[in-house]
This record gives structure tokens, sequence and C-alpha cells, in this order.
């Protein structure tokens, strides 16, 4: 195995383990239908796990992703690559910038809530969280859709 093989290889591992959870994560604490508090923080703990495996193959990818480029400059002149790479970085900025502001009330109404009724609050909460998620996820399924066919 070459040494681009190998970064191949690892490029698209850490796309199965960075952007696989990452594409379900909403879905594992709405499809689990938390009828209560102590099941929704259950729920967010198995998210929160998920979330781990993501940035790490979040990171993995950048790298790998990167380093290919460098290794390929010609890359650097396509466009599914550039507007991959923007659309990545783009992603990326939405955890800081949109995702943590979202979910830091959601986790302190965790900490702060007493009783096992879930409060309409967190519906609401949960609701601006998981739509900036699922921009996110669709723009996850357009830059796989680029690395895959690379159309130009």
């Amino acid at each position: 195995m070459t040494f681009y093989e190998l970064l191949v290889f690892i490029h698209v591992f850490s796309a199965i383990l960075g952007m696989g959870p990452g594409l379900v994560m909403t879905f594992v604490v709405t499809s689990a239908k938390p009828k209560n508090m102590t099941e929704l923080k259950h729920a967010f703990a198995i998210r929160n796990s998920l979330h781990i495996l993501t940035m790490i193959g979040g990171v993995l990818l950048l790298v790998t992703g990167l380093i290919m480029g460098i290794l390929n400059p010609y890359w650097f002149s396509q466009g599914w690559y550039i507007t991959s790479l923007i659309l990545y970085l783009i992603a990326l900025s939405f955890g800081p910038f949109l995702l943590k502001p979202r979910s830091v009330p959601i986790k302190k109404l965790f900490k702060t809530y007493e009783g096992e009724e879930i409060p309409e609050e967190y519906y609401r909460l949960s609701k601006r969280l998981f739509q900036v998620e699922h921009v996110e996820n669709l723009i996850f399924v357009v830059i796989i859709t680029l690395m895959i066919l690379k159309p130009f």
C-alpha cells in the first residue's frame, strides 16, 4: 500500500466514522420518542457519544483531504475540490457559531429542570437546534456527492 493509498483509506474510513454518526445524531433523539426527562437525557447522552466520533472523523477528513490535495496540487484548480473544501469549512463553523449557542440552553435546561415531564421549552429549543443540524447534514450530503461524482 502506498502512502497515497493509505491516505485514501483513512479518508474514506474517516468519512464513515465522522459523517455517518453525524447524519443520524438528530434522529437518535427524535426517533427515540422519549416519554420523560430521564429518557430524553439518555438519548442526548448517546448523541454526545456519537458526537465524539464525528469530531475525530471530521478532523481526520480535513487533514487527509488537505494532504491529498497537496500531493495532487491540480485539485486546487478543480471545482469539486474547492467547493467541497469551502462547504466543509462552512459546516465546521456551524459548531461554534450556530450549534453551540443552540445546544447550551438545552444542556442548561437538563441541569436545572426538576421533574420528569418534558417541558415545552425543550421542544422549542430543540427545534431550533435540529433545524441547523438538518442544514449541516444537507451540506455533508452535497460534499459526499461532490467527492463521488467530481462533476466539475
